[in-house]
């Protein structure tokens, strides 16, 4: 079987959001130590979530007759300082995969595979809702890293776990 270009680099973004997932671990893990159980929360979610997106690009993989190689990743940043360097992290990575996600989608194009560009659409769409999402906590992080209670209340406020996506790709051992 001949692996196409495009399956080539999903293989490789198959890392990336594996090792996504492990820094929202190490995150998550963070603000456990630090009794911030909000936001311990809100990234041991998003942790599943990067995890999910890895294993929706494997169906995909499956799905349309193309090898899945799951590659090496490598350590999470672990030992952050205070409230404001991980979530600082966490924008840095999304902005990081939304590059990747636009390159994915670009070979699309390249190779006149439009059920990869398909695919890839919903992934353009997460990806500016996860930046956003970052950037505004982030905001309200520094501005209030002095009164980590404002910043549990914002979480439990605004970014409480939502629904199920339906137009979302569907995951591989779902």
């Amino acid at each position: 079987m001949t692996t196409s270009r495009f399956a080539a680099q999903l293989n490789v973004q198959i890392g990336e959001e594996f090792a996504a997932h492990q820094q929202y671990v190490a995150i998550a893990a963070h603000y456990d130590a630090l009794t911030m159980p909000q936001m311990a929360g809100f990234f041991y979610r998003q942790a599943r979530e990067e995890r999910d997106h890895a294993m929706m690009m494997m169906r995909y993989l499956i799905d349309t007759d193309q090898p899945v190689q799951i590659p090496a990743v490598s350590a999470p940043v672990n030992g952050f300082e205070g409230v404001v360097a991980p979530v600082e992290r966490a924008l840095a990575q999304e902005r990081e995969v939304t590059t990747q996600i636009h390159g994915l989608t670009r070979t699309a194009r390249q190779e006149d595979d439009f059920a990869a560009e398909q695919f890839m659409q919903w992934f353009i769409k997460e990806q500016v809702e996860e930046v956003a999402v970052m950037d505004d906590l982030l905001a309200v992080v520094a501005r209030s890293q002095d009164d980590v209670n404002d910043i549990e209340a914002y979480v439990e406020r605004e970014l409480q776990a939502g629904g199920e996506d339906p137009m979302a790709p569907r995951v591989a051992d779902a």
